[in-house]
């Protein structure tokens, strides 16, 4: 891209943008949050690191902005309800809401109209969800057990063989042991109780959202 091209991208002149570059001057705060925008890095990022010792394969990352998105700094939308005295509830996401869950994750009305519960002895300070599962992959937890769980943040946190919920973009809400190679390969490795069910992997910019296992509602008694 040309100096003209850029400075007309950024709504400014090739000679100011000549200025920063030859560093005759520096960028003003209005015109570092363009340039920041524009090649979707952070301000931190521009300001501390220097870029041109990153592999561009690094680089790359920082632009779509995966690694903050992993920690949860980048914008990550979820949305809740709470209590009339602003307290967390949790919602309850039945077999039935599974499918509307993965299109409606954002959806205030959507999640608004979920029924809605509290546990009294959970941290009021975190932010928890119950889904109910489906399948044996899980054993001994049953079929249509409900378990409710914690909502994650940084993702690079999770702790390898726990158990927790992973709302995906191919494949919705599934419920796995969870082995953690974001560090390694940018992926998860979810693996099932039952061994009829093959461990795989997941790509992590598949991943919509992440909630730790804390306990389950099973109906063991008839």
């Amino acid at each position: 891209m040309s100096q003209e091209e850029m400075a007309i991208a950024l709504d400014s002149k090739r000679s100011v943008l000549n200025s920063y570059e030859n560093n005759v001057a520096s960028p003003p705060l209005d015109m570092a949050m363009r340039i920041s925008d524009f090649f979707r890095i952070s301000l931190d990022t521009l300001l501390r690191i220097d870029l041109t010792r990153m592999q561009e394969s690094k680089v790359s990352e920082l632009e779509r902005g995966l690694e903050d998105y992993i920690k949860g700094k980048y914008l990550r939308v979820i949305a809740t309800t709470v209590t009339p005295d602003n307290r967390e509830n949790i919602e309850l996401v039945s077999e039935k809401a599974r499918a509307g869950y993965t299109a409606g994750y954002s959806d205030s009305k959507f999640i608004s109209e979920l029924p809605q519960f509290s546990l009294p002895f959970l941290d009021h300070r975190k932010k928890y969800r119950s889904f109910q599962i489906s399948g044996d992959s899980m054993l001994p937890i049953q079929d249509k057990t409900y378990v409710t769980c914690e909502y994650v943040e940084d993702w690079f946190s999770l702790k390898d063989g726990l158990c927790y919920v992973i709302l995906t973009k191919e494949d919705g809400i599934v419920f796995k042991r969870v082995y953690n190679e974001i560090a390694k390969s940018k992926k998860l490795v979810l693996v099932s109780n039952n061994p009829l069910y093959k461990p795989y992997e997941v790509n992590i910019e598949e991943v919509i959202e992440i909630w730790k296992y804390v306990m389950d509602h099973s109906k063991t008694l008839e």
